[in-house]
């Protein structure tokens, strides 16, 4: 049986007042957003007052749970300490039952101050405090499947695909030695597929219904019951998909057995005015929006995300890169926490059929000091990863200052790299020569791209693009151009858009709005898809649509104008006012030169299908479309 904790909690916040709050909460949901790098870090205190919950005291025990609060938190239980957790990312619990009363008071102080052990510490985004996922009493028997081992479940299921034919190695752990383990695999309809006995068992299965992306992600249910007497002590159940993939150096990803190229996206977790106090509805949304551009695959960082957004990456299809907030800077004293946060990541997600790689790091070489210690490090992540789970591959990200000669980057299975050609530095033909030159240097070390991106206002706008002008017009061109490059190189394992949507960044001030990374197709609040959108839409997906691209830079000078059409149909047709301008074949973009009138209603045609724009002729830039430059122009290094 499960209790929400998520009504009336005491919140007493920086300013030392308490006010009635719901969870999901954090107190940097405004401050974290408007930059100036000064969001208030610190301890806050949450206190709720619960009933006991009916339980039988001789038979059964009670955890207390929460999914995820940033970044430490102290839990007491009528006074008593019952847990302390370092890391503001996944699930902890403890047995609560001693400390247990007819009316009970839980408080927690939750602490995301700056310190020199808990990752993340330094990185281009806002470490909300808070408690921000769900809290829950769990009522279990008191012989049940582990609840204890760095928030799992008691469950371990790996698949093993071979000529048709599926075996899955089933391991558990409980704390009742006489009791029987009865394992029952399920199809999506509820039918029994397979059933074997024993703590430790295997399920065979001929004829396997694969896990197969986004065309077909089958998942199965598998169920372990602990059994005594005849009587089902406790239970577990957690889906999983049945799926091979490997890496080839030269070809890329494959999936079940043939090549599945990785185009994708990466995505943060925080909403405009919410931070990462979000609920189901908002990951929903942007699932929805991630598959409507046809993406593939989704790059969860920089820490583990909600149980919720993995279980819908199963459903959905997604191939899922998870990781660690490993990120930025070595902490010498933080090894303990990246290896805890490494084993809570594997243990609470190794059921995910989406997930196929497990991420260490994230640009830790921007500001390390100590590189002996960082890559012993990264050496003790990269063999527990192995050790814990045989079946998946480790990655990390590197940046630009990490060279591809430095030992960083060899560490792992596979690689990824965060450049930012033609957006930071001038040169988008650089990314052709840097992937020309590592993939000729190391013709079996597999690639990709963990970040490329460029900002982007759908305010602001040039007839011109140019880099640095943050325009909706130059991330277009920036993103075109990376594309057809990716295209040229088939090696790639897979390449991630940075990032899906615009998010809070407190230490940044660009782009004339503080406080934010503007590098997302999206907007924060979800409400405006950037061209860029809808360009990346008429690469991956295969929902018919066409595009206008500029629709929001109405005012243009001079007697003629450039149209782009973004589309995945073949052939468009453009109308102004009425009368054919061209029409053309399409390779997912198509331009268009137009004859300016004062008034230029525009309509394009593919097929059936339809789109419109209105520009007008004016004789000067509006200078509303061109950005404001802060005196205090900041990037959050």
């Amino acid at each position: 049986m499960k209790k929400s904790l998520m009504k009336n909690w005491q919140f007493t916040g920086p300013d030392a007042k308490t006010e009635t709050v719901c969870l999901p909460h954090t107190w940097n949901n405004l401050d974290g957003q408007d930059g100036g790098n000064d969001y208030w870090r610190g301890t806050c205190t949450y206190e709720t007052m619960f009933s006991m919950p009916a339980f039988d005291a001789q038979n059964q025990c009670v955890y207390l749970e929460f999914e995820g609060v940033n970044a430490s938190a102290d839990v007491m239980l009528n006074g008593q300490p019952c847990m302390h957790h370092d890391g503001g990312y996944s699930t902890f619990r403890a047995d609560v039952t001693a400390l247990l009363r007819e009316e009970n008071v839980l408080n927690v102080r939750v602490d995301n101050s700056v310190n020199d052990h808990v990752y993340p510490q330094k990185a281009d985004f806002t470490f909300y405090g808070g408690i921000y996922r769900d809290v829950n009493l769990l009522v279990v028997n008191k012989k049940h499947f582990d609840l204890d081992y760095f928030g799992g479940c008691g469950l371990k299921a790996v698949p093993e695909l071979t000529d048709g034919h599926a075996k899955i190695t089933v391991n558990t752990w409980h704390n009742a030695p006489e009791a029987q383990v009865v394992v029952t695999l399920f199809q999506a309809d509820g039918q029994e597929a397979a059933r074997a006995e024993g703590k430790d068992c295997v399920l065979e299965l001929d004829n396997p219904h694969l896990w197969d992306g986004v065309k077909d992600p089958y998942v199965y249910t598998i169920c372990a019951q602990l059994v005594e007497n005849g009587e089902v002590l406790d239970e577990v159940r957690k889906r999983i998909g049945l799926r091979t993939f490997r890496v080839d150096p030269k070809k890329g990803f494959f999936l079940n057995g043939r090549s599945y190229p990785l185009h994708g996206v990466s995505r943060h977790q925080d909403r405009k005015k919410m931070g990462n106090a979000i609920s189901k509805a908002e990951h929903d949304e942007d699932l929805e929006l991630i598959r409507e551009i046809g993406a593939n695959t989704i790059r969860l960082a920089h820490y583990q995300h909600d149980q919720y957004f993995y279980d819908r990456c199963d459903e959905m299809g997604f191939v899922v890169w998870a990781e660690i907030p490993y990120i930025s800077e070595h902490l010498p004293n933080g090894r303990e926490n990246t290896i805890s946060q490494m084993k809570e990541l594997i243990v609470q997600n190794h059921h995910h059929a989406s997930i196929i790689c497990w991420g260490v790091s994230n640009e830790i070489t921007i500001s390390t000091k100590d590189k002996k210690d960082m890559l012993d490090n990264h050496h003790v992540l990269n063999d527990l990863c192995h050790e814990m789970d045989e079946t998946r591959l480790t990655t990390l990200a590197c940046y630009a200052m990490c060279g591809p000669f430095n030992k960083a980057a060899h560490i792992t299975d596979l690689v990824g790299w965060n450049l930012y050609l033609g957006w930071y530095v001038p040169g988008l033909f650089l990314n052709d020569l840097w992937l020309g030159f590592f993939h000729m240097v190391y013709p079996n070390r597999p690639i990709g791209y963990s970040e490329y991106g460029c900002e982007a206002m759908p305010n602001l706008h040039s007839e011109h693009p140019r880099r640095g002008d943050h325009s909706e017009e130059y991330q277009a061109v920036y993103h075109e151009y990376m594309l057809r490059c990716f295209a040229r190189r088939p090696y790639m394992w897979a390449n991630y858009v940075w990032n899906m949507f615009d998010f809070a960044a407190d230490a940044r001030d660009q782009g004339g709005e503080p406080g934010m990374n503007h590098k997302g197709l999206i907007t924060f609040d979800r409400k405006i898809k950037k061209d860029s959108f809808y360009l990346y839409k008429a690469f991956w997906s295969d929902e018919p649509f066409v595009h206008i691209a500029g629709k929001r830079m109405v005012d243009r000078t001079g007697s003629k104008t450039k149209v782009h059409v973004y589309t995945n149909q073949p052939h468009v047709k453009l109308y102004n006012n009425g009368r054919l301008v061209a029409e053309r074949d399409v390779d997912h973009t198509a331009v268009f030169t137009v004859e300016m009138e004062k008034v230029n209603r525009l309509t394009v045609e593919a097929g059936e299908l339809r789109d419109q724009a209105e520009l007008h002729q004016v004789d000067q830039p509006n200078p509303a479309y061109k950005v404001v430059k802060s005196r205090k122009k900041k990037n959050w290094v």
